[in-house]
């Protein structure tokens, strides 16, 4: 299935990610860009970390601390650009593909929700509680606005489903296998069942106290978190290796981000191409609530600061999981210490995780800390998704309330239930699928918020000169009628009244 989306429809997720980054760079960057996201007078509710943090927080689960060591094998073993396997040129690029893949493209698809809602709820005041508020092309009371407004909240409910089930599908099961791995605790349903406690409780916790006390908080511990993990293994391993391997992989982004944009990756390049079609089906599958969380916390700043912050925070902060994570686990590889690739192929992703992690210092303490991370990772992305389908579902809610708590509990229970269904189906290729298929009609949704923010500032911008057309018209006359009072008054101190002086 997935082979027959990159082969038949592939085509639409890249030309779609390529006019929605092309878009929002001229927008960030255009006199556009200093649009404030609120009334002149508005602060940004949160500080640039903790606005940051929650931004990373959101769209990034465990997944990142798990494909960031796996991918850059895939890659090596079915390189692009005719390259040989494991050659001198398939190393120096397999860690290109997955910077790609969690890059500024990306995360960039996010900023058509959240510049389309922030824009409609603090600059237009329109109430937003669905995203299909924000699609002013589908204004009106017809049916078949109302009927695609109503498709538009359903599938937006779908590919969240899809995107957050796909994620636990495929992060618990490799926990667990790390976890086995290490301590010799059994891998059996037990196991997993005892992880989806843990994280029940933790969702239901964070999700009961809102988005202040409780996701912010979750939010920061998220980040710090991350950030030990990438300083503890980038200091402990070959720093040096990491980060002129790091450099060398910038250029070649650079260089070769064209090519990856379009697919155009050479013959035999079959794994590369669905893998990117994969990755474009999951960030689209995360859009609508991300975009409407990022659009909540984004009060008082422009359009520029939350575009380019999206890039700082967002596809910065993942791509350096594959320049230390990844080079650390290109580095085992090329320099013979563990067969790592080997180790994929034949006991699958979850072995060759927990066989990295042995090779650092203080393995039993780094399995504990790595868990602990997987599990705050995955907490903040479900509890801010469980947050966000609530407020879908629910009743009309005024200016800064949030769902109630049952109705937030509710979601945590479906999250939960779903994903446990794709746990026990199983298979990393059955995640992918999942999350292609989500996110293939918010292809179309997204084309929609597109057009609307278009016509959202287009139509300001009118008014706007109309304004100021308007008001230099009126000063003009203000400014003649001045003048000919002036110019006139000495004459009616020199006439004397009379029948033909009256009315000058």
């Amino acid at each position: 299935m997935l082979a027959f989306l990159s082969d038949r429809t592939g085509w639409l997720y890249l030309g779609i990610y390529i006019i929605n980054f092309i878009f929002f760079i001229y927008l960030a960057f255009s006199h556009f860009g200093k649009i404030k996201l609120g009334d002149t007078k508005d602060k940004p509710a949160f500080s640039n970390f903790q606005w940051g943090s929650m931004v990373f927080a959101t769209a990034i689960d465990a997944s990142i601390l798990m494909l960031s060591m796996t991918d850059p094998l895939r890659f090596l073993m079915h390189p692009a650009f005719n390259m040989k396997p494991f050659s001198a040129q398939a190393y120096a690029t397999a860690s290109v593909f997955g910077q790609f893949d969690w890059g500024p493209m990306a995360w960039l698809m996010f900023a058509s929700a959240t510049i389309a809602i922030a824009y409609a709820m603090y600059v237009k005041k329109r109430p937003i509680q669905r995203l299909s508020s924000a699609i002013t092309v589908l204004d009106g009371k017809r049916w078949w606005q109302r009927g695609l407004r109503s498709a538009v909240d359903l599938l937006v409910v779908i590919g969240i489903m899809g995107g957050i089930g796909s994620s636990v599908g495929m992060e618990i099961p490799v926990l667990a296998k790390v976890i086995s791995a290490t301590t010799g605790i059994p891998d059996n349903f037990w196991l997993t069942l005892g992880l989806f406690a843990i994280l029940f409780v933790l969702f239901a916790l964070t999700v009961f106290a809102g988005l202040k006390g409780g996701i912010d908080k979750l939010s920061s511990a998220h980040i710090w978190t991350a950030l030990g993990f990438l300083a503890f293994v980038l200091l402990v391993g070959p720093t040096l290796h990491l980060v002129s391997g790091e450099m060398h992989n910038l250029v070649s982004l650079g260089q070769h981000f064209t090519a990856l944009s379009t697919n155009i990756l050479g013959q035999h390049a079959a794994f590369p191409r669905s893998e990117t079609i994969f990755y474009w089906g999951w960030w689209l599958s995360y859009m609508p609530f991300t975009g409407l969380f990022i659009a909540r916390i984004s009060k008082g700043r422009t359009v520029r600061q939350v575009v380019l912050g999206m890039i700082g925070y967002g596809a910065l902060g993942c791509m350096s999981f594959y320049a230390i994570l990844g080079g650390y686990t290109l580095y085992l590889q090329h320099a013979g210490i563990v067969n790592v690739a080997a180790i994929l192929q034949s006991q699958g992703q979850a072995a060759a995780i927990a066989r990295i992690i042995q090779t650092l210092p203080f393995k039993a303490l780094v399995l504990v800390f790595y868990s602990v991370s997987c599990f705050i990772f995955l907490a903040t992305t479900i509890s801010s998704s469980a947050f966000i389908v609530s407020s879908f579902t629910s009743k009309k809610l005024v200016d800064g309330q949030e769902p109630s708590h049952t109705n937030r509990m509710f979601w945590v229970c479906v999250f939960m239930l779903f994903s446990f269904g794709i746990v026990m189906v199983g298979g990393f290729k059955t995640v992918q699928t999942i999350c292609a298929l989500a996110g293939f009609p918010l292809i179309f949704v997204c084309a929609l918020l597109l057009i609307s923010i278009v016509q959202m500032v287009v139509t300001d911008k009118r008014m706007a000169e109309a304004r100021q057309h308007s008001w230099h018209y009126e000063v003009e006359r203000q400014a003649e009628r001045s003048f000919d009072s002036v110019r006139l008054a000495p004459r009616r101190k020199t006439l004397k009244p009379g029948p033909m002086t009256k009315g000058i």
